[in-house]
């Protein structure tokens, strides 16, 4: 066969299979973004907070009634956390930033898992550092769990030693329509860029 045929036959396959990796590369992306889109969006008719009366860190009552009314984010922690809670709030806290106004929409709280020392004054100092609209809320632990229990987060002291303690907890943010129902969530360590969806989505609630 002719030399020139020869190449002719083998650039034309090289082409094709470029051609095929490249399809299916675009396929895959397609289905990613896809996926992304799906996951970033909120639905259901979950759960629905139930009653309480707490205190935020300026020592001012709270109840569920402060929550109902607005789309709202609670996330359970407490401030002697080594990384899941502060990393959270950081995370939070540059998420309202580029919501700009829309973050106004949302209430904001942090509920601690570890009222024994997680007072107001605590709260107070542990909070300064993050943005100013999340309100930590402490108070009774009986009150605490009615609220956990009514989400469904898990909480449980754990002993490491001479006296010591710290918490194991539910790492997961949960969004709630302006009925205080579950949303949605967002899981420790989402892609940003869905978690900040997820927020815009739940302001325009």
């Amino acid at each position: 066969m002719d030399i020139r045929v020869l190449r002719y036959i083998r650039y034309a396959s090289i082409g094709l299979i470029a051609l095929l990796v490249f399809a299916s590369l675009a396929v895959g992306l397609g289905w990613l973004q896809s996926g992304q889109r799906q996951s970033a969006t909120l639905s259901g008719d979950g759960p629905k907070i139930a009653a309480f009366n707490l205190i935020d860190q300026k020592n001012t009552q709270v109840s569920e009634k402060d929550i109902v009314g607005k789309p709202a984010v609670l996330f359970f922690g407490f401030g002697y956390c080594p990384d899941v809670c502060p990393t959270t709030l950081a995370d939070l806290t540059g998420w309202l930033g580029r919501l700009g106004s829309d973050a106004d929409r949302l209430g904001v709280f942090f509920v601690t898992v570890d009222p024994e020392r997680d007072t107001p004054d605590e709260l107070a100092k542990y909070l300064s550092s993050f943005d100013s609209r999340i309100r930590g809320l402490t108070g009774a632990p009986d009150q605490i769990a009615a609220l956990g229990k009514s989400l469904g987060v898990y909480y449980a002291k754990v002993q490491t030693g001479n006296g010591s303690y710290t918490m194991d907890h539910t790492s997961s943010m949960f969004l709630l329509d302006a009925q205080g129902r579950i949303v949605g969530t967002i899981p420790y360590g989402e892609n940003k860029d869905e978690a900040l969806a997820k927020l815009r989505q739940l302001a325009a609630l």
